[in-house]
């Protein structure tokens, strides 16, 4: 899979290219009224849910963490916490989450954080050859392979979606 001609410009996209990591562009016209960013990717996209991943951020209590789970799906709080060695995890307050990433919630993605954090992404990814994440706006998702996902972002695999 070649990287789109006409690099979205993202803090992703640029972790992505200097990291060598083939990717895909996926832009589409987002709906400040949509339910669920995740879903409403998919749909425009003609993506299964199950390909589409959302990225949450978690406070541990000792620190943030970051989730990466499908958008058909919800996160295990507990299993992340497990994955991680932290005793719980909750989701971060969106402006926690938006000051650390440097994204804005529904366009966080989990390449090219602000601040790089430990980082788990679901053992379902690797069901699929490809999967697509947030490029970091709204409205913008990139497509790697799982493998790709996991050696840009130094993550783990674990089953922590519910």
């Amino acid at each position: 899979m070649a990287r789109k001609n006409g690099s979205a410009g993202t803090p992703a996209t640029v972790a992505l290219d200097r990291a060598g990591i083939a990717y895909q562009v996926h832009a589409y016209d987002h709906d400040p009224g949509a339910a669920s960013y995740g879903l409403e990717a998919a749909e425009l996209l003609g993506v299964a849910p199950a390909r589409v991943f959302k990225t949450l951020v978690a406070d541990t209590g000792s620190g943030l963490v970051v989730g990466v789970v499908p958008v058909s799906r919800r996160l295990d709080p507990k299993a992340l916490a497990a994955a991680v060695g932290a005793k719980r995890a909750q989701l971060a307050d969106p402006v926690v989450a938006e000051r650390s990433s440097g994204y804005v919630v529904g366009g966080i993605s989990p390449v090219g954080q602000r601040r790089a954090l430990p980082t788990v992404l679901d053992a379902s990814a690797h069901e699929h050859g490809t999967i697509l994440v947030s490029g970091g706006r709204r409205g913008l998702d990139l497509e790697l392979s799982p493998a790709d996902l996991v050696s840009v972002t130094r993550a783990r695999t674990a089953p922590i979606a519910r």
